[in-house]
């Protein structure tokens, strides 16, 4: 093989190792978020007035506190939770939260993003415990704990996708009605099918489809509802 070749094959596969780990969002709404897992979240206040469309003046004005204190909040140049008791509760008061979760979810936005995990490595993670816990002891523990909803905020698009799919399909074999707090997501998807690593690097070494072809045949349909080709849940070891 002559070196141009060689290198053209290489940059085909990398091309399609790189396609199996790269999740789009298929919806505008999220689509100009990136999967970078060391992102910078926003200061939780930000996303209060956002949420409930108060500008910053109106806000000031609405709670008695100075403009330029809630200023140096939204930027950082302030700490909420080194505020005084009077300067919290006067803002949670005219935003309708609680003190506590003001402070925490500041907290929280803080603190360091956990590392994320390859996908394959996830969704083992995720059979195991399907197997380990049972099926109804897993859902339960999921919707609890909202890992779901916690997976789509920090923009781990695929995960997500795939907790919300096992929750869905377990919620059907057991014949359980769906939890219906995720319908926003369910109505997204990911832009690129992603077919089990092994299979497409079977098919790499084979130089064909075949295997992703068999393997989409066989996909659990609330998998392939977001895009991810998932035929073996249960066999784990």
């Amino acid at each position: 093989m002559d070196k141009v070749n060689r290198n053209e094959k290489i940059a085909v596969n990398a091309g399609i190792l790189k396609s199996i780990f790269e999740y789009v969002i298929d919806n505008s709404s999220v689509d100009r978020y990136t999967n970078n897992s060391t992102e910078v979240r926003s200061v939780y206040l930000n996303d209060l007035l956002t949420e409930k469309k108060i500008s910053k003046y109106r806000l000031a004005k609405e709670s008695g506190i100075p403009q330029t204190t809630i200023a140096d909040i939204c930027s950082r140049k302030a700490r909420i939770e080194k505020c005084s008791a009077d300067t919290i509760y006067k803002i949670s008061k005219a935003l309708g939260v609680s003190m506590e979760s003001l402070i925490e979810q500041e907290i929280e936005s803080d603190a360091p993003q956990r590392k994320r995990p390859s996908f394959e490595v996830f969704k083992s993670n995720v059979c195991h415990l399907v197997k380990e816990k049972g099926d109804i002891d897993f859902m339960i523990d999921t919707l609890t704990t909202d890992e779901v909803r916690a997976l789509y905020d920090r923009k781990w698009y695929a995960e997500a996708f795939y907790l919300l799919a096992m929750v869905d399909y377990l919620s059907r074999e057991n014949h359980v009605s769906l939890c219906t707090k995720y319908d926003d997501i369910r109505t997204q998807k990911l832009q690129k099918i992603i077919y089990p690593a092994g299979v497409v690097l079977l098919d790499m070494a084979a130089k064909t489809n075949k295997h992703c072809r068999e393997c989409m045949k066989s996909a659990i349909p609330e998998f392939l509802h977001f895009n991810i080709v998932e035929s073996e849940v249960r066999n784990v070891y």
